[in-house]
């Protein structure tokens, strides 16, 4: 049994917090800022026993404060969370990492320094594209362990520290961001949900937790996003261009004995348009590999080059319905084949991804049951997300859901996560 280390401050915090949004209707009135936020409770557990992790997944209280000031020179914004988690051993804050009582979400200013321009600095929430739940030119971080766990959807994206710059000349936008450190995904590495781990060619998790060198220099390990966007005849079309790391450490130093994360530069484009009673959507990359542009070194990872199709549409009155086909293409396969650890646990050269959304909505709106659904006919694994939301009233929420994994290999991607298979519920109350 683990030694818990709860911050009680942290609890009557987020408790006074609770009396005072119940006690008082118009208490944010009188504020000269706008303050809006909510309480979320939430706790689920696994399906199987995992032995290297806790049989509790999920078992959290949170407030968040979302709040904002506006001036005519432009906006300041607030948005962060104060939890306890009662599944790790230490509530130490890490604002990279995303771990601890505090989750700072975004701090930041936005400004008008002209008429056809915008300037935000600081951190925020970041994305593009065109993909549901699939991403390829939005480099900006997620975190996976939320979004495995059962948090809500918001949790996938992860803050940025970043400096948005965004030009508006005439029918055509540009956007560009710089980010002085590298902002790596809230990546899968033990603590919280086991994996495959090709070094020990087995499941692992708590008894191997990844810890990998991190690109963390100001200035030096740097990212830059660029992104050109304009409708033309009612289509969506955007231009995509990156410079960084690969957002999970999918690289490896002999030498230190730890992963790391590559160089990367990524090229891509989108489009997005109506079509008939649809929405389609159409997306590429090309994923510059600058570690390994040659593909024979098996420490690194290969180019790729990345494409989705998708579309969604109302198939009748409050049922949609909406389905995506992703590919990926491993390039200079023959020499990933030469240099890989395990013949056996190598991956395809074309990895197919299909997902399917189905959102039915009844009850006067006030019911929403949801299934998302990851499906790999190359790798044969899968991964489902029912979730079912009943609002009870203006302010309160419960949801129910859960993460079913399966693959018939566990070295998948999907695969690898069976063990993590769990269910979960939650309350929220919004004010």
């Amino acid at each position: 049994m683990k030694q818990r280390a709860p911050l009680r401050w942290a609890g009557l915090l987020v408790a006074a917090m609770t009396t005072a949004a119940l006690a008082a209707d118009n208490w944010r009135e009188t504020l000269p800022f706008d303050l809006n936020g909510f309480i979320d409770g939430r706790a689920g557990t696994r399906l199987r026993e995992d032995p290297y992790e806790d049989d509790l997944s999920l078992g959290e209280l949170r407030l968040q404060l979302d709040a904002g000031y506006d001036a005519d020179w432009g906006t300041l914004r607030l948005r962060t969370d104060v939890l306890y988690d009662a599944v790790p051993d230490t509530h130490d804050v890490d604002l990279t990492e995303g771990t601890g009582w505090l989750d700072l979400r975004e701090l930041n200013v936005l400004l008008y320094p002209t008429s056809l321009t915008d300037l935000k600095i600081g951190r925020q929430i970041l994305t593009w594209g065109s993909g549901d739940l699939v991403f390829i030119n939005d480099l900006f971080p997620k975190d996976w362990r939320s979004f495995f766990n059962g948090r809500d959807e918001e949790y996938l994206k992860a803050p940025s520290d970043a400096l948005m710059l965004s030009l508006f000349p005439g029918a055509t936008s540009i956007d560009v961001v710089y980010t002085p450190r590298f902002n790596a995904d809230r990546y899968i590495r033990g603590d919280r949900i086991s994996y495959w781990n090709p070094m020990l060619g087995e499941t692992a998790g708590q008894n191997a937790i990844i810890d990998p060198l991190r690109p963390d220099e100001t200035f030096e390990d740097d990212e830059w996003s660029a992104r050109v966007y304009q409708t033309v005849r009612g289509v969506e079309l955007a231009a995509y261009g990156y410079y960084g790391f690969w957002k999970s450490p999918v690289g490896f130093d002999q030498a230190a004995g730890q992963a790391t994360f590559p160089e990367l530069a990524v090229w891509g484009a989108s489009a997005r348009a109506p079509w008939g009673a649809a929405l389609v959507n159409a997306e590429a990359g090309y994923y510059d590999s600058l570690d390994d542009r040659n593909g024979t070194d098996p420490t690194m990872p290969n180019s790729e080059i990345r494409v989705l199709l998708g579309g969604e549409r109302e198939l009748v009155k409050n049922l949609t319905a909406g389905l995506q086909y992703y590919v990926e293409w491993l390039m200079n396969y023959d020499d990933y084949l030469a240099g890989v650890m395990d013949p056996a646990t190598a991956r395809d050269e074309d990895r197919h991804l299909l997902t399917l959304r189905l959102t039915k909505r009844a009850l006067n709106q006030t019911l929403t049951l949801s299934l998302f659904t990851y499906y790999s006919p190359s790798d044969e694994d899968a991964y489902l997300r029912p979730i079912a939301k009943y609002k009870l009233t203006d302010n309160w929420l419960v949801t129910a859901g859960a993460n079913l994994f399966y693959g018939r290999e566990p070295h998948t991607f999907f695969g690898q996560f069976e063990n993590n298979n769990n269910v979960y519920a939650g309350a929220r109350y919004s004010f």
